[in-house]
């Protein structure tokens, strides 16, 4: 399915606008909804393929640049040290509570696109794994994916870095699937058996894959990208979303008459 990935838009939050960008697919009707959560670097390539790869499964994508309130919009951190350096301090310059309104915003935006079937997933790598998974407790969202989502196990996400997403496990309501790298030093064996505990305990409907990968083993750049656990992992993503969420409700034909863009 050929996408539309030209599209702006700056969402208003309480803490300012959230520049945030759209994927589509071009044919016509409506489609049901992700917000895709970055990394710290934000929207940048491997982010945009993603989301890209998304719509053109039949979504309509949103992703937001997560440090909205300290950089321009349309800002992108490289992939260095200090790209790493200012995107991990200001994953702790935000408020916790900012990261639960922007997600509520772009949900809300996304539940009112004309495009959007207004049922809603989320999707998130790294730091975004956690947002995504703090997302997923809004009761609207149906699936949630979080791909070695950091610092769930030890309280580390907002200012102060004393976060409550563990004990706000049981707000989870939709399916969640939950991926990790066995070699990724940034959640151990120890974090991760932490917040497997807690889901089950919680009684969440969930899925848990643990491979032999890397931190960022699915970003398309850099050593650590894997394709073969990148490719595995995307066909578990298009599953979840397109049972939990439906895959639309493409026209029979377009304006002009003429039959609209297939599946096929």
């Amino acid at each position: 399915m050929t996408i539309n990935d030209q599209e702006v838009v700056d969402i208003e939050t309480p803490t300012g606008p959230m520049r945030t960008h759209v994927f589509r697919p071009s044919a016509p009707g409506k489609y049901p909804g992700v917000l895709l959560y970055s990394e710290i670097f934000q929207v940048t390539g491997p982010i945009r393929r993603t989301a890209a790869l998304l719509a053109g499964h039949g979504f309509v994508v949103v992703a937001p640049e997560i440090s909205h309130e300290f950089e321009p919009a349309g800002t992108v951190l490289p992939y260095d040290q200090p790209g790493a350096d200012r995107g991990n301090a200001l994953k702790t310059t935000k408020e916790l509570s900012s990261y639960d309104t922007d997600a509520r915003a772009a949900l809300d935006y996304l539940k009112t696109n004309p495009h959007c079937t207004g049922r809603l997933g989320v999707m998130g790598i790294c730091i975004g794994g956690h947002l995504s998974f703090r997302a997923a407790m809004n009761p609207d969202v149906l699936a949630g994916v979080c791909f070695y989502a950091t610092d769930i196990h030890k309280h580390g996400l907002g200012k102060g870095m004393a976060d409550d997403t563990l004990e706000r496990i049981p707000e989870i309501k939709g399916e969640m699937l939950m991926i990790w790298g066995r070699q990724d030093p940034h959640v151990p064996r120890e974090g991760r058996a932490l917040i497997y505990a807690a889901m089950a305990d919680a009684g969440l409907c969930f899925t848990w894959h643990e491979f032999n990968g890397q931190h960022a083993f699915l970003r398309d750049e850099g050593h650590r990208y894997d394709p073969a656990l990148a490719h595995t992992s995307y066909g578990m993503v298009v599953e979840l979303f397109q049972r939990k969420l439906g895959e639309g409700d493409l026209s029979a034909s377009n304006a002009d008459g003429k039959p609209a863009e297939t599946r096929h």
